[in-house]
């Protein structure tokens, strides 16, 4: 073999082991991704590709109807139609006829739903990206783009809560467009409105806070929806039901091919009835509305514009109205939460979206008095048949410590400030009867050897305690505020003071630091008008499932008997509890009664209840206060401060059926702003009962 050949051979067997190594290389490179990719990583991407294949879907359950205890609707599910358009199924663009059928289906469908084929801001990448389905500024076209882009074979909606009859020829024409359809979801409807909005809510997005809780659940965080706000917040578990699921193959574009599991039906939410009758609701708000406007013409001014009014059935708790006043109008929250009528609310200085029932703490006057009366009878501290005498005014020593020489301080009684004198010789029946403040400060403070040692704070706490006082009552609406039972602990740690002796005069009469709701008000007068019997405030009748059934009836829910529960704690005579408690005995549970009775017979409200054709008990309350709204206004004066106004009454005095309390705000006085409201909705109450009496006779 010549040179020239043994070369030629020599470079032939080096690009053969060049090439050789090169292709082991690469083999091995790719045997060693190969194994990574399915032995190593392999999981990780079977889960991908199951996540991009596999495709769980939602189906919306059915929200729970809520009623009044009549059975007339308050919440209910009705029908609204969106216009969807599937990308995938449109007609194909023609290169040679820009006009043709995609185009012509987008101008017909902007005539009819009135959006315009194309807004022109394709390019906003900002707006693509925070794009909300029927929400947004964006034309047909630019909405189909986006829905094309990110899953062609989904419906998009292009336009929400369209009227039925539009939706119907939409639907005619589904033959001529394919693509376009109508999707009917439904939506929150409250047939009472703004009536009952304050007892049953509004529903909102799932908030971002518990979007993981609700997704546990199978709920959708940018479809369903949850309470926010009366019941549908606080009863939501019961009403929201569950969600049904499928679990389907897709393809890449999106399209479904198959079920992999059998599908999961949704399971609707349980139904409500609740205790309220929108009958009597409507007579209340009417009665409150109507009270304020007469006296804000009177006063010349629009004063009087915030105020609750409550009725409740003391023997079983039973809430018959609540109303609380301004409200807003639930219907207007449905589908959406608009931005600027929810400000609207939130920067009305009245609160709207405030619960004045049960989440607004006043000082509650002289409707506080109940409950040191009852204290001052069980407790020995004067006997009915006492006589105290009442000038008008009183002087004390203002004391903060026993060895503290204090400073003289006065405090008179209302009819002082008109007529220079007071009532004169009282005792218990007249002293509540005419609510004779010099009384109460006596009797609750102690005043000379008249009455050598009051109540006293640490006992006052314990009978607004054993009333419902600083408490929850556990009503079935959030927000619901405890109130303020104050005492020497409290003061110490909270204002940075020892107390005084003032402030167990002031406690006495409801004033001070004392702070309730109007349902804390309302429930000491139903446990006194029950015999000692406190009954939990429920506004639910029933609970049904989907199909009308009774799944929880109505069940009482006694929570304690003052006159068998020992629930008062003994001190002794430095006001040190002994460990000891006791019950209130059930004669001064009677003498109360009586007391309350004479209040409407010859007291205070016997004016506005002249001629009452149903015997009732009750009590006024003019109750001084100086909040920030006060302080803004300038309005509080030493001896003249601004008052709320109270009145809690109930009848028949002598076998209950209804307590009914009035609360107004700046109200002035109670027996003005509150007294004709309570009487109103007593008798309306009567006179329902009368015709739904006479309906089942015949």
């Amino acid at each position: 073999m010549n040179q020239s050949a043994l070369d030629q051979s020599r470079v032939q067997k080096w690009r053969l082991i060049l090439f050789f190594s090169v292709m082991t290389i690469i083999l091995l490179f790719y045997g060693y991704r190969l194994f990574v990719l399915q032995i190593i990583e392999g999981n990780s991407y079977l889960v991908q590709a199951n996540d991009n294949r596999i495709r769980e879907i939602s189906d919306p359950t059915q929200r729970g109807i809520i009623y009044d205890r009549n059975g007339f609707v308050l919440a209910r599910n009705i029908a609204s139609y969106n216009v969807i358009v599937t990308p995938a199924l449109l007609p194909d663009v023609d290169t040679y006829n820009p006009n043709g059928d995609m185009q012509r289906i987008y101008r017909e469908l902007s005539n009819l739903i009135d959006i315009p084929v194309s807004s022109g801001n394709i390019d906003d990448r900002e707006a693509m990206l925070n794009f909300t389905p029927c929400y947004n500024d964006f034309g047909i076209k630019e909405i189909i783009y986006i829905g094309d882009t990110n899953a062609p074979y989904s419906p998009v909606q292009v336009k929400c809560d369209i009227d039925p009859e539009i939706a119907m020829v939409i639907r005619e024409k589904k033959g001529d467009w394919p693509g376009v359809d109508i999707e009917i979801v439904p939506v929150r409807d409250y047939p009472t409105g703004e009536l009952t909005s304050e007892v049953i809510g509004f529903l909102g997005p799932i908030p971002a806070s518990q979007v993981d809780y609700y997704e546990d659940l199978g709920f959708v965080s940018n479809r369903d929806k949850v309470g926010y706000a009366g019941v549908e917040q606080y009863l939501d578990e019961i009403l929201l039901g569950s969600n049904g699921k499928r679990v389907v193959e897709v393809d890449g574009a999106g399209q479904i091919l198959r079920d992999l599991e059998v599908p999961i039906s949704s399971t609707p939410g349980n139904n409500l009835k609740l205790t309220i009758d929108t009958r009597l609701q409507a007579a209340t708000k009417t009665a409150l509305l109507a009270n304020m406007a007469k006296y804000n013409l009177i006063k010349g001014e629009e004063k009087y514009n915030v105020g609750a009014v409550i009725a409740m059935n003391p023997k079983t708790g039973e809430i018959l109205t609540l109303v609380s006043y301004p409200t807003f109008e639930n219907n207007r929250l449905a589908r959406i939460i608009p931005a600027y009528y929810y400000n609207q609310l939130q920067l009305d200085p009245r609160k709207p979206l405030f619960n004045h029932a049960i989440s607004a703490e006043h000082p509650p006057g002289s409707v506080f008095k109940l409950a040191p009366a009852v204290g001052i009878l069980n407790e020995n501290v004067v006997r009915p048949e006492t006589v105290i005498f009442d000038p008008g005014k009183i002087t004390i020593q203002e004391q903060f410590t026993p060895n503290d020489p204090g400073r003289p301080r006065d405090y008179v009684c209302y009819t002082y400030k008109d007529t220079g004198a007071g009532h004169g010789d009282v005792n218990f029946l007249r002293g509540v009867a005419l609510s004779c403040d010099v009384y109460f400060y006596k009797v609750g403070g102690g005043y000379g050897t008249e009455v050598p040692v009051g109540l006293n704070i640490w006992r006052i706490g314990e009978y607004a305690r054993a009333l419902g006082y600083g408490a929850l009552t556990g009503i079935e609406l959030p927000g619901e505020m405890k109130g303020l039972i104050p005492d020497p602990t409290w003061k110490r740690i909270n204002v940075g003071e020892n107390w005084s002796t003032g402030d167990t005069y002031i406690a006495t009469m409801g004033q001070g630091y004392v702070l309730s709701t109007p349902i804390q008000v309302l429930v000491s007068f139903a446990t006194i008008a029950n015999d000692g019997v406190m009954m939990k405030p429920t506004l639910v009748k029933e609970i049904l499932d989907s199909e009308g059934n009774v799944i929880k009836p109505f069940t009482p829910i006694q929570v304690h008997d003052i006159t068998k529960d020992p629930l008062i704690r003994v001190y002794d005579e430095n006001f040190r509890t002994t460990g000891e408690v006791k019950t209130v005995e059930p004669w001064v549970i009677e003498l109360n009664k009586a007391a309350l009775r004479e209040v409407v017979v010859d007291g205070t409200s016997a004016l506005i209840f002249r001629g009452e054709t149903v015997p009732s008990a009750g009590k006024t309350g003019t109750a001084e206060y100086c909040d920030n709204v006060a302080q803004e206004k300038n309005i509080c004066f030493p001896g003249s401060w601004p008052a709320h106004a109270w009145y809690v009454g109930y009848a028949p005095y002598d076998d209950p059926e209804i307590v009914v309390v009035a609360f107004v705000y700046d109200g002035d006085e109670g027996a003005v702003l509150g007294g004709p409201v309570v009487r109103k909705v007593m008798e309306t109450y009567f006179a329902l009962n009368a015709v739904d009496q006479g309906l089942e006779n015949n």
